[in-house]
């Protein structure tokens, strides 16, 4: 078997788009930071997004049944920081961006590079984490420019012009 420490430092040379995936509904607004999400299959047009299971907001997630998985500009980096900042209140966390709503009622960042409004198809428990498997309602596209990346334990821009990391 791998030993933990030796998979996590492998696992943070493996980089990932940062996103913030929100929900609301019955069980409240909640949102956090993730940079485990992929795609799954274009036809439904399906995302995964994994969750640790001990988080405070997991079970708000699986009540709501939607998600909006937000992905960030170059720029964004503080609201990556609000949203995986245990100690900042949801309300504060909100409060670093500007929402709106699309079909799904979760909260879509304004200017998110594309947000993904998904209804949560299914849920799969596999270790520390769940796997929520979303189908797409909605695709609002935003304005081109540069990615937000998390590689190495570190924030970097993605410049869409040079396809370089600043």
């Amino acid at each position: 078997m791998v030993d933990v420490t030796g998979f996590r430092n492998a696992m943070a040379m493996l980089g990932g788009a940062v996103s913030v995936i929100t929900t609301d509904g019955p069980s409240g607004r909640f949102g956090f930071t993730a940079s485990a999400v992929c795609s799954v299959t274009d036809s439904p047009p399906t995302l995964l997004v994994c969750m640790n299971r001990t988080s405070a907001s997991n079970v708000h997630f699986k009540n709501n049944g939607v998600l909006c998985v937000n992905v960030l500009a170059g720029t964004h980096q503080d609201v990556s920081g609000a949203f995986a900042n245990r100690n900042i209140s949801m309300e504060e966390r909100f409060a670093s961006a500007d929402w709106s709503v699309l079909k799904s009622g979760s909260p879509a960042m304004d200017d998110a590079l594309v947000n993904f409004d998904c209804c949560i198809a299914q849920v799969h428990e596999i270790g520390s984490h769940s796997i929520f498997y979303c189908e797409i309602q909605e695709i609002k596209q935003g304005a081109a420019e540069d990615g937000l990346v998390y590689f190495n334990r570190a924030y970097h821009k993605l410049c869409e012009g040079s396809k370089a990391l600043r």
